[in-house]
């Protein structure tokens, strides 16, 4: 067959994880000790729980006869698919993973991965950010990915420093009041 009709990506399927952004070519998979064990408790909940009882539903769906129009089975195969996908996505995170305790860090007197910043915008607004591993990223919650321009900016700030960054909204400038490992 020829290479025109066959789909080939530069990427494995497995890191398109949706909401998932990649790990940057050349990098580490930095993780906090929190989200090192919130991705091993969901890969250890998917394995030994979840997956388990839903081949027992698809074998039982298979049992009963046509394949073809047996909800249960079509809907469950489909479902240990994406099951079996994420499984094989947090398997590769958690291989790759390089675990980082905040705690440990020497050098508090500067912003590094792991780090609560506290800042104030230009408009007095105060915010406390984590920066924190790409999959346990949530900026509603104030944990920022330590790819995020924010994070880039913040790195090796410290204390008192004013910091410009290229936000969506355009050119910001922050302060930096405070730096906490935790």
């Amino acid at each position: 067959m020829s290479k025109a009709f066959t789909k080939e990506t530069d990427q494995d399927e497995d890191e398109l994880e949706v909401g998932a952004p990649p790990i940057p070519a050349g990098t580490k998979n930095y993780m906090t000790r929190d989200g090192h064990r919130l991705m091993r408790e969901e890969f250890e909940r998917l394995v030994k729980v979840e997956r388990p009882e839903l081949v027992k539903v698809v074998s039982w769906a298979a049992g009963n006869g046509d394949r073809s129009e047996n909800g249960d089975y079509i809907y469950g195969k489909k479902k240990l698919r994406e099951m079996d996908k994420r499984i094989r996505f947090l398997t590769k995170r958690l291989e790759n993973a390089v675990v980082v305790d905040p705690a440990a860090q020497e050098n508090v007197a500067q912003v590094f991965f792991g780090a609560r910043v506290t800042i104030y915008d230009a408009d007095g607004s105060e915010a406390t950010y984590q920066i924190v591993g790409i999959d346990e990223a949530n900026a509603s919650a104030g944990r920022i990915s330590w790819i995020s321009p924010l994070a880039k900016a913040l790195m090796k700030a410290r204390e008192g420093d004013l910091v410009r960054f290229q936000s969506p909204a355009g050119l910001r400038e922050i302060e930096i009041v405070e730096i906490r490992y935790e």
